[in-house]
């Protein structure tokens, strides 16, 4: 239940007799209208301009007046026609309410040693954007409990699993607002699959395992599956511990990594490395896996629908043969990550809090116009936000073949979880997704430079401290 009593007093509610005043783009000025009034908006990162009309552009007054800089760091969106909204979009509402904004985009990697840099400078941006929980930088950032609330009271409950991915209950507070999500399901190459009898793909990591194997064999082709230092590693490797039962933490908060549960996950990930894949999973980027499949070089890849729509573009004969499963099912469950999970934070360090926190309110406002912008990437953690996403997934405006191709998306929330799971997106949590720790455990052991029930022993050693560490600060729960 949102709390009012933590409410910034500078952050407008509306009451009965206010209400949000609707604009036509035009109203906002030509910047805005170049990036909304379109129809289609195809572009980069999707093959085909879109059927039907851009959602219009809401703008509510702020509840003080603002002035001065506004300077946004976010990640260059792996649907690139995101970008090109977005700029127009938040230069637009600054100059409507007074406030030079600049954004900066940079690729995803290089943003939390960006942070970093710049809490220690303690100068630099002013509101950071990332799409994975950023709770280790907890001690050095604002709680946005206050926004939080606000857009809680404005359009109802947040998804569960983007509050559990920016609130640390050891300490109350929000570490970052999360607007925003994205599904993890699997793609594959439907005529590759329908070869091995499993047209609809795979359903459990078993079917995986067969499959994968099978097709490897006879067409050469290689699952897609990463054991890297990158995002899409950490996501997969998780999402196979949690279908085995395994799990860096209990609910308690509790270090849990060290089960057979999850010696069981890394056996299974050498014999699948040894079936179906190759050495190329040990060096990927967070590009690779999409670069594979577009070139139809892969049979599977865990991810998003952005390599898809790329390809839509790139390779139409791909983009027609990738279809989509749901989480994986193990000898547990079948869980997955989200692929991505947008955490907004606010660095002490920023000069214009109350702007970065209306622009964040005004970014919520208009979540449907960044689910459209993206692709249907973009999932809301309002869902009120975004009332067109259920019939966007069953008919594609963007030319999906067939149109239903993503409907299955809509009951995503029922599979996908936050990356501390059972337990919350924590501190040391946030560490240890930020050191790789998980898919480095699995390359050690596929690799052959360790024995599973070793690889697993060596990543306890790692994890254990870092709990350790931040339990002794208070910033993680439990003894």
């Amino acid at each position: 239940m949102a709390d009012s009593g933590s409410r910034s007093s500078s952050l407008w509610r509306p009451s009965r007799r206010q209400f949000l005043r609707t604009v036509g783009v035009a109203g906002l000025g030509g910047a805005l209208a170049a990036c909304t009034s379109e129809e289609g908006g195809g572009g980069p990162g999707g093959g085909t301009e879109a059927t039907g009309q851009a959602p219009t552009t809401t703008f509510a007054e702020p509840g003080s007046k603002l002035s001065g800089d506004l300077k946004i760091l976010l990640w260059s969106h792996f649907v690139p026609s995101h970008d090109q909204w977005f700029r127009p979009f938040a230069q637009a509402w600054g100059k409507q309410v007074g406030v030079n904004v600049t954004v900066d985009h940079i690729d995803n990697a290089q943003i939390p040693t960006r942070i970093a840099a710049e809490i220690q400078a303690k100068q630099g941006h002013d509101v950071i954007q990332y799409i994975a929980p950023l709770s280790q930088f907890e001690p050095s950032v604002e709680d946005l409990k206050d926004i939080t609330d606000e857009a809680t009271n404005r359009w109802g409950q947040q998804l569960e699993l983007s509050k559990l991915s920016s609130f640390n209950p050891a300490t109350g507070r929000y570490y970052a607002y999360s607007p925003g999500w994205v599904p993890d399901p699997g793609d594959y190459r439907r005529s590759l699959w329908e070869a091995v009898g499993l047209p609809n793909g795979p359903a459990t990591w078993d079917d995986l395992l067969r499959g994968g194997t099978e097709i490897k064999q006879s067409k050469g082709t290689q699952l897609g599956v990463g054991m890297s230092q990158e995002i899409d590693s950490n996501m997969a490797g998780r999402a196979l511990l949690w279908s085995f039962g395994a799990s860096i933490q209990d609910e308690n908060e509790q270090v849990v990594i060290n089960s057979d549960e999850t010696v069981a996950a890394v056996e299974f990930m050498n014999k699948l490395f040894k079936g179906a894949m190759t050495d190329e999973v040990f060096s990927w980027n967070a590009a690779s896996n999409n670069q594979g499949l577009i070139a139809g070089k892969l049979s599977y890849i865990l991810n998003s629908i952005s390599a898809w729509r790329t390809a839509q573009g790139a390779n139409p004969e791909v983009a027609d043969d990738i279809h989509f499963t749901p989480a994986l099912r193990g000898p547990k469950e079948a869980r997955a990550a989200q692929h991505v999970l947008y955490n907004w934070i606010i660095p002490k360090h920023a000069t214009n809090i109350d702007a970065a926190k209306e622009f964040l309110l005004h970014y919520t406002a208009n979540f449907s116009s960044a689910t459209w912008h993206s692709k249907l990437y973009d999932f809301p953690a309002w869902a009120e936000r975004v009332p067109q996403l259920d019939g966007w997934l069953k008919s594609d405006p963007y030319g999906a073949k067939p149109a239903d191709k993503l409907a299955f998306l809509g009951d995503a929330t029922q599979w996908s979880t936050n990356i501390g799971y059972p337990g919350p997106s924590n501190t040391a949590i946030g560490e240890v997704f930020g050191t790789f720790v998980i898919p480095t455990m699995f390359a050690r052991a596929a690799r052959g430079e360790l024995s599973p029930k070793q690889a697993v022993a060596q990543a306890e050693s790692q994890i254990k401290p870092i709990f350790e560490k931040w339990r002794a600060r208070g910033l993680v729960g439990g003894q």
